[in-house]
């Protein structure tokens, strides 16, 4: 069963795009996957550098 998402429509350049294409290719995902996983990435990162984020449910409906 699929999880419901709010929708984002994202805006990027092309040649951007097209790399994210490839990469999702290469790793047997889609495109939103891979951009689901490099975002989970980033948050990780950032957060290992300067602590938690924690949301509250006013911040969630951003």
């Amino acid at each position: 069963m699929k999880k419901h998402y709010p929708r984002y429509t994202l805006r990027i350049p092309k040649e951007l795009l097209d790399k994210i294409s490839y990469t999702a290719e290469q790793n047997g995902r889609t495109k939103n996957r891979e951009i689901e996983l490099t975002l989970r990435k980033y948050i990780s990162d950032y957060e290992r550098l300067y602590g938690k984020i924690n949301i509250n449910k006013e911040q969630e409906s951003s």
